[in-house]
């Protein structure tokens, strides 16, 4: 039996997340069921490094899955992707030694979360429209998120999670030259649930006078459980990068 590693991206508009699902809409099902064509109709598992919500996106979810073929790892590549809709492809396949696990060996990720500041129509679908915002006061904020905090404030609550997280870069920066649409760039070790669009959705409330700054420092350094904060849309946040040791 060979592993292999597979990067994977896809628009996750129209698919209930990343996982698989019981009524199949995960696009774990739709990977799985493109590898089962290929191997004469037996279940292959594929495990997959982050669990991204409904609606979320991906240029490079990161996955291993466990097969014995005889075709070469291009031939499978190409194989595994003629039988995907065009809304999820398989950017990069590649043997991988046995040990390798996609979720458990990941030292870091990182997230971009996509605003756009007019009513352009074209970015409806993929990113999160904001208006009257502070510029200043919004990148004040995505500072204070840097280094190690107990991000509870900002997550799903769960009793069975660390909520310890270590940020190593967080910035907004204008995404095209007529600074119609924001990039929110987040690097860290690891993410709890919805953290980041919790996150967003507080630094863009921070630029709107909605909640203060001082509040959404607080917030950070003082944790609490099921905090009343604003989360963004799942429709701008995509998974842009799972990085590994080697």
């Amino acid at each position: 039996m060979t592993r292999y590693k597979i990067v994977i991206q896809y628009d996750g508009t129209n698919f209930s997340g990343f996982q698989s699902q019981k009524n199949q809409s995960g696009i774990q099902d739709k990977i799985e069921s493109s590898i089962f064509a290929l191997n004469n109709n037996k279940k292959v598992k594929i495990f997959g490094a982050s669990r991204t919500d409904a609606g979320v996106h991906a240029l490079g979810q990161v996955a291993h899955f466990d097969l014995d073929s005889k075709l070469t790892d291009n031939e499978l590549h190409r194989a595994i992707n003629a039988r995907l809709n065009k809304e999820i492809r398989i950017s990069h396949l590649s043997k991988i030694e046995e040990s390798f696990h996609s979720r458990f060996d990941a030292k870091s990720k990182e997230y971009n979360y996509l605003c756009c500041l007019s009513d352009n129509p074209l970015y409806l679908k993929d990113h999160y429209h904001v208006k009257n915002i502070d510029l200043k006061l919004l990148m004040e904020a995505s500072k204070i998120i840097e280094g190690k905090h107990n991000f509870l404030s900002f997550s799903k609550f769960s009793n069975k999670q660390n909520n310890n997280c270590e940020i190593f870069a967080s910035k907004w920066v204008f995404d095209d030259k007529n600074h119609e649409k924001l990039l929110y760039i987040i690097h860290g070790n690891r993410f709890l649930h919805h953290m980041v669009r919790y996150l967003v959705g507080s630094m863009i409330a921070v630029s709107q006078n909605k909640i203060s700054i001082d509040d959404f420092r607080t917030l950070l350094n003082q944790p609490i459980k099921d905090a009343k904060i604003y989360k963004a849309p799942s429709n701008g946040l995509v998974l842009k990068e799972i990085l590994y040791e080697n």
